[in-house]
């Protein structure tokens, strides 16, 4: 295999792979190396899944003029790229004189950094909009919405695939050395050469650039965990209820999932470990507790998962929290473009932040236009949504439309086999489960789990003892319970 590349990214989540993707549009042989078995694993699959209006970051950062650009290009990436995306709106919500004043700042704020279709409204209007929330009056956001982390990052990932770019997972990053003009970048794995590399390491950016040699960036992790609610409550909560924000923190808050579902949280806890991701109990109980002040349907019976979520943050030395970096330092790492603390709202902001890297690469080196480049994805057909008329259709045309695997998520045994068969090799459980949602109903796999590891058995040539769920060495199966006579 030829290991030498035009560009290589390191990190497949949702930045590195919107990065993939435009420098697909370009005569480039791109490599993207990811730690994990699949892309979105840590941060960009991790969060409260809301693409942000703009409104909420220091005018004049990068934050705040990328988040917009992202807001308002939301739409059409949904449509090039085929995943779901809900232009729902968002309401802050508020109670006292200090709230309303603080809302009346975040609206000036906002319209300075060109976020649009921001409106005070009195408690009337509010629960005309959200009839289930508690206030006196809030902040309505328009254009926000809400959209499916993974699928999204998926859909940036297999069009840059389908434009060229190779993905290598389990490929972590352990050393990068600049001979002659060319990076030799080692992975766990074997080596790869480039003329050029994109740190977009997300929770490893601090790492990656100081195997750059850009040293001195201070990097922390905010944990976040949330609770995940049964979808019977989605119908109480038709945008996401939040609090009026501090300086730095948006707050524990209420949000609808775009299949329905209701997610509370995140918290947020300082910490430096980066590969935890367990939940207390006495932090879901607090997340409940708080968020039931807005929203007062948080019960445990409807509580059918948690996660947590680490954004990395750059902070200097007092601890502040920094705009997002994006950088090329041509003294230290010449065509090294170098991306630091690229947290919330990376997701909403991802594909300017990656059109911002190219436009700095293009400033040193004149890019040639990939003529056969194809914006245009199309994702696997979601059996459940269509009219009955079109399932009818499916099931004369492939009668594995007709088997029913995941009942509580009604995925059907085609939807199934198309993520096996996905376009980037993944073939994890986890990897199948967040491109189908199987797995992910009300008993979170206890009917359907076993018989999604079979299928990937019999299609890849696996046995039992290869299906990993998530990660390296995380097996679904370590053995055979019993020989058989």
């Amino acid at each position: 295999m030829d290991c030498s590349y035009d560009v290589l990214i390191i990190g497949a989540g949702v930045v590195g792979s919107a990065i993939a993707r435009e420098l697909s549009r370009y005569r480039l042989k791109i490599g993207v190396l990811e730690k994990n078995l699949d892309v979105c694993y840590e941060t960009s699959g991790r969060n409260s899944a809301v693409v942000h209006g703009g409104f909420a970051y220091d005018t004049g950062t990068l934050k705040a003029r990328l988040c917009v650009e992202g807001n308002r290009m939301m739409g059409e990436l949904a449509e090039e790229l085929d995943f779901p995306f809900l232009r729902c709106g968002k309401v802050l919500v508020g109670n006292t004189k200090e709230d309303m004043e603080t809302l009346e700042r975040t609206m000036k704020q906002g319209a300075e950094n060109g976020a649009s279709g921001l409106e005070l409204i009195d408690k009337e209007r509010l629960h005309q909009l959200v009839p289930a929330v508690i206030g006196e009056f809030a902040m309505f956001s328009k254009n926000s919405g809400i959209l499916d982390p993974f699928q999204f990052t998926v859909a940036l990932a297999e069009n840059a695939h389908e434009n060229g770019a190779e993905y290598f997972f389990d490929h972590e990053v352990t050393g990068i050395e600049r001979k002659d003009g060319i990076y030799h970048i080692s992975t766990v794995q074997g080596e790869f050469t480039s003329r050029w590399v994109v740190n977009a390491a997300g929770l490893g950016c601090k790492k990656i650039s100081d195997l750059l040699g850009i040293t001195g960036y201070r990097v922390i992790g905010s944990k976040g965990d949330y609770i995940i609610l049964d979808k019977r409550l989605g119908e109480l909560l038709p945008m996401p209820v939040y609090p009026v924000p501090s300086n730095t923190y948006m707050g524990i808050h209420v949000t609808n999932t775009i299949d329905g579902n209701v997610t509370v949280g995140p918290n947020a806890e300082m910490t430096d470990e980066f590969s935890y991701y367990g939940v207390p109990q006495r932090n879901m109980d607090y997340l409940a507790e708080s968020a039931s002040r807005l929203w007062p349907h948080i019960h445990k019976k409807d509580q059918i998962r948690n996660y947590s979520g680490i954004l990395p943050k750059w902070v200097d030395d007092n601890g502040v929290i920094q705009d997002f970096k994006i950088e090329i330092r041509d003294e230290i790492a010449p065509q090294a473009i170098n991306l630091v603390g690229i947290e919330s709202p990376g997701l909403t902001a991802a594909v300017p932040i990656a059109r911002y890297a190219v436009e700095l690469m293009k400033e040193r080196e004149k890019l040639e236009e990939n003529e056969n480049f194809n914006p245009v994805r199309k994702g696997i057909t979601r059996f459940h949504q269509l009219s009955r008329e079109e399932q009818a259709r499916l099931i004369a045309e492939n009668p594995d439309y007709g088997e029913i695997i995941c009942r509580c998520e009604n995925v059907t045994k085609a939807e199934i086999l198309q993520a096996i068969h996905n376009p980037l090799g993944v073939s994890t459980m986890v990897g199948i489960k967040y491109r189908t949602r199987s797995m992910m109903g009300r008993c979170q796999g206890g009917y359907c789990q076993m018989r999604v590891e079979q299928m990937i058995e019999e299609e890849l040539g696996k046995t039992e003892t290869d299906v990993v769920y998530a990660r390296q060495g995380s097996w679904v199966l370590s053995g055979k319970v019993r020989e058989e006579e």
